[in-house]
């Protein structure tokens, strides 16, 4: 990390309770994120910890390109929770109500669809692929019978579970440390209850990616209705997908503060 001490203005987001840190680089302010990640998603850090940083830098064709970092430092594909902040981040500056936004897994297409304090926005997820043809897998732990790979331009496992909260999702988590663990039970066929664990971060009030591909794998294998409402532990997020589709999620973005500080 080097910003030659400069002053940087860092805005705290959240998407469903997943809370970002935001550094706009255009023009680049550090050589590196990864240690910058880890000092601001930090408990004890300078803006009381988040579980991912977004960087924003100019992409030509696009309204920017964003970038994520966990909270540990490795950089992930994707995000819909951090696009969606980045998003209204953008918005807010006067990127209009439809843009595309660069990212490793590729352009995501963003429709603000309200605008202001009650801001939310719909992305295209792209598609959605299952890279173990949907076959059950399983995994020498208690309580969370068998899970399905699913990849939303990064990886998931999702279990189906009676009682998202009686399976110690941390210690299922670190069985799978490359990929992101998601427990899910559906409440109807068309309302889904989850819990998240991510990569590099740990146990998350909310993950966009995996909220659509728990929504995805639960409309193949559990006979669910799209839309999907995914109830999360930081509120709802809904999810429009069909087979052979790309993927909409839709859900708020919410800026906390702006802070600069001296980096």
């Amino acid at each position: 990390m080097n910003a030659n001490g400069r002053a940087v203005a860092v805005v705290k987001m959240h998407g469903a309770e997943n809370v970002f840190a935001l550094v706009d680089e255009r023009p680049p302010h550090f050589e590196t994120y990864a240690e910058l990640a880890r000092t601001l998603c930090a408990k004890d850090g300078p803006i009381g910890g988040a579980d991912g940083l977004l960087a924003v830098l100019t992409s030509p064709g696009h309204a920017a390109e964003m970038r994520i970092f966990n909270a540990d430092g490795s950089e992930a594909e994707m995000c819909g929770n951090g696009v969606r902040c980045v998003a209204r981040y953008l918005a807010d500056r006067g990127a209009g109500r439809s843009f595309s936004i660069s990212t490793l897994a590729g352009p995501i297409g963003v429709t603000v669809t309200s605008p202001g304090a009650t801001f939310e926005a719909c992305v295209d997820m792209g598609l959605v692929t299952f890279p173990n043809a949907l076959r059950e897998e399983r995994l020498p732990f208690e309580g969370a019978g068998a899970f399905y790979s699913v990849s939303v331009g990064n990886p998931h496992a999702v279990f189906f579970v009676d009682d998202v909260d009686a399976v110690d999702l941390e210690a299922l988590g670190a069985l799978l440390p490359a990929t992101n663990v998601h427990l899910a039970r559906a409440v109807n066929d068309r309302t889904l209850r989850v819990r998240h664990f991510e990569r590099g971060v740990g146990l998350t009030r909310a993950c966009g990616t995996g909220a659509v591909a728990c929504a995805a794998a639960a409309t193949v294998v559990r006979g669910a209705r799209s839309p999907v409402e995914v109830d999360v532990p930081g509120g709802t997020l809904t999810v429009d997908w069909q087979p052979g589709q790309t993927a909409r999620l839709t859900g708020p973005a919410e800026t906390l503060y702006e802070r600069t500080l001296n980096l």
